[in-house]
């Protein structure tokens, strides 16, 4: 993520005046420009995440607490439906059942401070301001990622549905296939039934539209255009390759952005030893749900998990606080915690949100 601040006369006064020895001058330039980066970094969490691909705001005014109304997103008629969220961040995401009536959520605080020297600011160092307000996006940026896929996770490792398990295990180990997805495509249609686990009168679910994957899994497909597609196991129709079209646009895209209609999302995070995949592996040993290993047996830190997620759902929510005055979701003050003799000014930035999964039919996996 690059933030970088534009060199225009405005903005070289202004953040000279942070660095200001009038202390009136310095206060007022402050918050002038906490003013100006607070939507500046609104703007850079939306885009830069990764769990803003699913997730939906879901917008409540700051110091209000809350709530869904679960009757409205889910289409189970009697019984009860199981809830995913978090406490506090940071938090072990929990399964709640509730009845269909309002559930209130638990949101929380995610807050980053930053400072530097006045001396840069004096100078019209505007490289250094900006590394600032960068690194301040990104410390939240980096907390909100970790709770919103701590959700997903804990939903997919406890989730199953028509006494199916939302993780299969591919064909072959260590190879993601064309037949894999096409079988997790096929699992989602299962579970996505209706009360009397038949075809939904009004089916709202598209199936499987979006497949988050780790960078060899992306290789793996790379290697479609020149692998054949059938090479996997004991075949007696000999190789088969795709469309010659289709290989061509890999060639030239290196890679391919969807298969099946399915868009394929990067990720560094998953893959053998990785943040997400290391979470998982404890969260599928701990669920009371049994989730098949890539080379058979049950999941461990052998095997490796892709996310699979329907988002025509709106399954994910995040409730996030609106602020009362300016209307927007990213708070930025200036710190007044420093002396004057500290020679120093800086700015710390909050905002308050949950993360919660009220319908875990939108989520699959693949376990390599």
């Amino acid at each position: 993520m690059k933030l970088k601040l534009k060199e225009t006369p405005e903005q070289i006064e202004l953040i000279k005046a942070l660095g200001s020895k009038s202390p009136a001058e310095a206060a007022q330039a402050a918050e002038a420009f906490a003013a100006f980066i607070a939507p500046v970094a609104q703007k850079v969490l939306a885009q830069a995440g990764t769990a803003g691909l699913i997730y939906r705001d879901s917008l409540y005014d700051e110091d209000d607490s809350p709530s869904i109304p679960l009757d409205l997103y889910y289409d189970e008629g009697a019984d009860y439906v199981s809830v995913w969220s978090q406490g506090m961040a940071g938090g072990l995401p929990s399964s709640q059942v509730s009845g269909l009536q309002e559930m209130k959520i638990a949101t929380y605080r995610l807050d980053s401070a930053v400072s530097f020297l006045k001396r840069y600011a004096r100078r019209g160092r505007l490289d250094i301001v900006s590394k600032a307000v960068e690194r301040m996006s990104q410390e939240v940026l980096v907390k909100q990622e970790r709770n919103a896929w701590a959700v997903i996770l804990k939903a997919l490792a406890e989730a199953t549905t028509n006494s199916l398990a939302h993780v299969i295990s591919s064909d072959s180990a260590n190879i993601f296939s064309v037949n894999d997805l096409s079988d997790l495509m096929t699992l989602t249609k299962r579970i996505n039934t209706s009360f009397a686990n038949g075809t939904p009168a009004n089916f709202d679910s598209k199936g499987l539209t979006d497949l988050f994957v780790d960078p060899e899994t992306m290789a793996n497909v790379r290697g479609f255009a020149y692998n054949p597609v059938n090479n996997i196991g004991s075949v007696s129709t000999g190789p088969v390759a795709l469309p010659d079209n289709i290989r061509q646009e890999i060639f030239r895209s290196a890679g391919m952005s969807e298969i099946f209609g399915v868009v394929l999302h990067e990720l560094i995070e998953l893959g053998d030893g990785k943040k997400y995949n290391t979470l998982f592996t404890e969260l599928a040993a701990a669920s009371s749900v049994t989730i098949p290993g890539g080379g058979g047996g049950t999941f461990d830190s052998a095997d490796k998990i892709l996310v699979g997620v329907d988002l025509s759902r709106e399954a994910f929510i995040r409730p996030v606080a609106r602020q009362a005055d300016g209307g927007g979701t990213f708070t930025a003050l200036p710190d007044d915690q420093f002396v004057a003799r500290q020679e120093k000014t800086g700015f710390y930035g909050y905002l308050e949100e949950g993360r919660v999964c009220i319908d875990a039919r939108a989520v699959v996996g693949i376990a390599v």
